[in-house]
């Protein structure tokens, strides 16, 4: 997710004038890309400005509130997963104040893009670095998942809370790195001339370190604990898949199937028609980046269906916020019995 889509979440694209030369697309586009003489009309008009306001005013305290259940969890057993889901959660709120609201709401919408391109182009830092940490601390979980179940002796020697949260620093301070490159990110919707090498390299870098490369991890690592299941199974061994396997499942899943459109709209525009030529790719963009941010919102869904554990810290969360409210409206002098807290997570329970 980067700017290029927030033109279409806007409104009246005046603000954006022909090319410089001002004699339509170069030789070099009519070469590589197929001409055709006007702009792209944005077809889903406002659908998106409501749509990212609708996932940022759901998704935002939805996430506030996984963020505290996780880590009054983490607290408890001091689990990686615990520490990583924690560290997922942040990202993903990370990512919807900086694309959604800033990005799309703020400079798409409100502001028209009317927005110096230096402050766009370092505000592509922050958008792809909050995307590279999300997605690579589900690599560290899936790892992590992978080591408890198919090597369960070196994961209790190894593991700790410190040591996760090294892994988790480290990975932070990467995405960070990486999203730096990402400031000379060619916006598709403004610039009229066909991508050069630079903006080739880091379309591909991007689909590389955010989808390609994760997605193998994925389907290594979650086959391997597929098939681990099964030898147990067939050896006469009841197959547990624990719900911290089962959220591991669900959320590598729920990544690679809403992220898939992004990609392949991104190298459909990079080899076959621009976005700003073809309605057709222009609105397939919109969709595709609308159904990648969905992906910031979902996991507490998630959560909640496999984890019996996070609904009653979920519950344990809101009977705590509500409390010194009840408390606070009570008349003076009243007394006020006294509430039964809800019992703890029992020590070693399982997400």
């Amino acid at each position: 997710m980067t700017l290029e889509g927030r033109e279409a979440d806007g409104q009246p694209q005046a603000t954006l004038g022909p090319p410089a030369n001002g004699s339509g697309p170069s030789q070099e586009l009519e070469g590589h890309w197929p001409e055709i003489p006007e702009r792209s009309p944005c077809v889903a008009g406002v659908i998106p400005v409501i749509y990212y306001s609708i996932l940022l005013g759901l998704g935002l305290p939805v996430n506030l509130l996984t963020t505290v259940a996780l880590a009054r969890l983490a607290a408890r057993t001091r689990k990686p997963s615990y520490y990583y889901l924690l560290a997922l959660t942040v990202s993903d709120i990370v990512t919807q104040v900086v694309i959604v609201f800033v990005g799309f709401l703020l400079q798409g919408a409100v502001l028209a893009r009317e927005v110096p391109r230096a402050v766009v182009r370092t505000a592509n830092i922050l958008e792809f670095a909050a995307n590279h940490a999300s997605v690579w601390i589900a690599v560290l979980l899936t790892v992590d998942r992978y080591s408890a179940l198919c090597h369960p002796l070196h994961h209790r020697a190894a593991s700790s809370p410190g040591r996760t949260r090294r892994a988790i620093v480290a990975v932070l301070g990467a995405a960070l790195l990486t999203g730096i490159p990402f400031y000379w990110w060619l916006d598709v919707w403004r610039d009229a001339d066909p991508p050069s090498m630079m903006d080739e390299a880091l379309k591909w870098a991007h689909c590389l370190i955010v989808y390609f490369i994760p997605c193998g991890v994925f389907l290594v690592t979650n086959s391997a604990i597929i098939c681990r299941l099964r030898r147990r199974s067939q050896s006469g061994l009841r197959p547990r898949v624990g719900k911290g396997t089962a959220i591991l499942l669900g959320v590598t899943t729920l990544f690679t199937l809403l992220w898939a459109p992004r990609i392949f709209v991104m190298l459909y525009h990079l080899y076959v028609a621009p976005v700003h030529r073809d309605w057709r790719v222009h609105l397939a963009l919109d969709v595709a980046n609308m159904a990648a941010m969905l992906n910031t919102a979902v996991n507490f869904s998630l959560y909640c269906f496999v984890s019996k554990t996070f609904r009653a810290t979920i519950r344990e969360v809101i009977h705590d916020a509500h409390l010194p409210c009840i408390l606070g409206s009570q008349p003076e002098g009243m007394v006020v019995e006294p509430v039964l807290k809800p019992p703890g997570i029992p020590k070693g329970a399982e997400l």
